[in-house]
């Protein structure tokens, strides 16, 4: 059996065991591939006169993109030849600035081919960030729309020596319509001259670095995670387990490019399984125009991040005549009150996942499996989790860790720029994923918090996490993040920062009404003593920021309200 037909082996058996978590857990294996090279021998393989969609973006002024798997494994050829043509080799490092367009499918596809390493960037980068991700990054060429190329303005020159940039043209995805990239820039569409066939110049092989993603960021600056030809390609096989995907499926994962989740559900996940994927581009969220989106274009499946679903049930979901057959969620935990509305709504239970970018999906609830309120599910095929103590004994709280004996293809190979982060989070056999889980009788894991999250208030232990999913389940609080604040009594308390929603006054009167719900529903010793209606603080991706609301907090003196802003809960009694 060749390597094909061993990773066609594999992720057959997940989709033919897609509902029957035991036996998909208890009976995969990841494929052992010696020479495989995901983007020619698999992608190229199956594409072969495959006239079935594989990437449909839609506009908001109703335009489209579509190109099937035969024209998409065409034009990443071509691609991949262009490059060749500008001197980009094997090992050389791309930095890839683009929006949901059709050259960023078609510029992965073609690095892949020829054993380049794309470092994915959002376009909103600009300055220091994007001087970061140039330097540490080792970046040989940039290719970016419109949008990306403004962020280079202002770069010095000497920060651009050696480095190729290429231009696209007008972003979104649309076909034609492209402007002038400028004279600094080469043009993408120079592509299209290329040869439709590409023969690479060096092999590839399963170590290869194949993607380095810079972290979010949400506590340290930010860390450059690696993985291979195999750990991206091969290893999204469990996402694309959890997310319950089958041929011709048309999938939609709403993700920006440059973040890893955009990985996750718009390219090696749906394209695993030979599945559409769906993009639907907006500039503002509209509840309303997203629904009918779903209706026309008849999207199966849709992943969405906890944001966009609490912006969904504001709508009167049971209005839209959607044909979805699986939701899912990701990205951080979605709060219980949520899921139950669009239950509700559409008879379909929001599926919650749990992966980090140094990994893909490792824990999840797919599709049949039983569901446990509040559990983001239970160890996926080709992963062996374990949660360990502050000792690093198995228990049944604790941190969130990956037996190493029985090492996942999925698992990053490691942080490209720090082996001592790298041996940090690998010690004693496991690998520490930093966040910490409760684990019932069944296995199922409840996400508890980021370990750097938790924190003691009169000697118990709070999980923020816990106290946010109660917070907002009041129709005042659009998001909230509970952080500790020092109390000379107590030595910390709970704080929250609220987000309300709109025609709630960030008063008095919202903060009683919020601090009473909550003694309805919480015990005394882990009740929220503070309230401050603000705006949070968030990474460049979207994940609240608790480390900079912990840093305000140290730096404010114990005691009373603290601004106008800031209310007590025994003031509210």
């Amino acid at each position: 059996m060749g390597d094909l037909e061993r990773f066609l082996a594999a992720r057959d058996f997940l989709i033919t065991h897609r509902e029957d978590h035991e036996a998909a857990w208890r009976g995969f294996e990841w494929p052992r591939l010696e020479r495989f090279n995901w983007a020619i021998d698999y992608f190229d393989a199956i594409a072969a006169g495959n006239d079935a969609p594989a990437l449909h973006i839609v506009e908001e002024d109703g335009s489209e993109a579509k190109l099937s798997y035969a024209r998409l494994s065409e034009r990443s050829s071509q691609v991949a030849n262009f490059l060749v043509s500008l001197g980009a080799r094997r090992g050389d490092r791309i930095l890839l600035m683009l929006g949901n367009e059709v050259p960023l499918w078609e510029t992965m596809l073609a690095a892949i081919k020829l054993g380049a390493v794309l470092i994915p960037a959002t376009t909103l980068l600009s300055g220091a960030d994007l001087l970061d991700r140039i330097r540490r990054g080792n970046a040989r060429f940039v290719v970016t729309n419109a949008t990306g190329r403004a962020r280079f303005a202002d770069l010095p020159r000497e920060a651009l020596a050696g480095v190729t940039l290429v231009g696209v043209g007008k972003a979104g995805g649309k076909a034609g319509g492209q402007a002038d990239v400028g004279e600094a820039w080469i043009d993408f569409r120079d592509s299209d001259r290329s040869p439709t066939h590409f023969t690479q110049p060096e092999p590839t092989r399963p170590t290869d670095p194949l993607i380095e993603y810079f972290t979010s960021g949400t506590t340290a600056r930010p860390k450059l995670v690696r993985h291979t030809q195999h750990s991206y390609p091969v290893g999204h096989l469990s996402t694309m387990y959890w997310l319950g995907l089958k041929r011709g499926d048309v999938h939609w994962t709403i993700s920006s490019p440059g973040w890893a989740k955009h990985a996750w559900g718009c390219f090696f996940g749906p394209l695993n399984a030979q599945a559409c994927v769906f993009i639907y581009n907006y500039t503002r969220f509209d509840g309303p125009a997203i629904l009918d989106v779903l209706v026309r274009h008849g999207v199966d499946t849709l992943c969405g991040p906890p944001t966009v679903w609490r912006m969904m049930i504001l709508e009167d979901l049971a209005r839209w005549p959607v044909k979805l057959r699986e939701l899912m969620s990701a990205g951080e935990p979605l709060n219980p009150e949520v899921i139950e509305q669009v239950r509700t709504a559409w008879g379909i239970t929001i599926r919650d996942g749990y992966g980090q970018t140094e990994t893909t999906a490792q824990v999840g609830n797919p599709p049949g499996a039983r569901l446990v309120p509040g559990s983001m599910g239970r160890p996926l095929p080709g992963y062996r989790i374990v949660l360990v103590d502050a000792d690093g004994s198995p228990a049944d709280e604790g941190e969130i860790c990956i037996d190493l004996a029985h090492r996942p293809t999925a698992l990053m190979d490691g942080y490209a720029d720090d082996p001592e982060k790298t041996a940090e989070v690998m010690r004693d056999g496991l690998y520490h994923t930093g966040d910490v889980g409760l684990r019932d009788a069944d296995g199922y894991i409840t996400y508890v918090g980021r370990a750097d999250d938790v924190f003691k208030a009169s000697g118990y232990r709070i999980s923020p996490f816990e106290l946010e999913s109660v917070l907002i389940e009041h129709p005042s609080v659009v998001e909230a993040a509970v952080v500790p604040s020092p109390d000379p009594l107590r030595g910390f308390v709970p704080k929250a920062y609220v987000m309300l929603a709109p025609g709630y006054a960030p008063d008095e009167a919202s903060a009683t009404a919020i601090f009473r719900f909550m003694r309805e529903r919480v015990a005394g010793y882990k009740l929220v003593r503070r309230i401050e209606f603000s705006d949070l603080p968030k990474t460049i991706s979207g994940k609240i920021r608790r480390v900079e609301l912990r840093g305000q907090e140290k730096a404010r003196p114990s005691g009373g309200a603290r601004n106008e802003r800031e209310f007590l809960e025994e003031a509210a009694r």
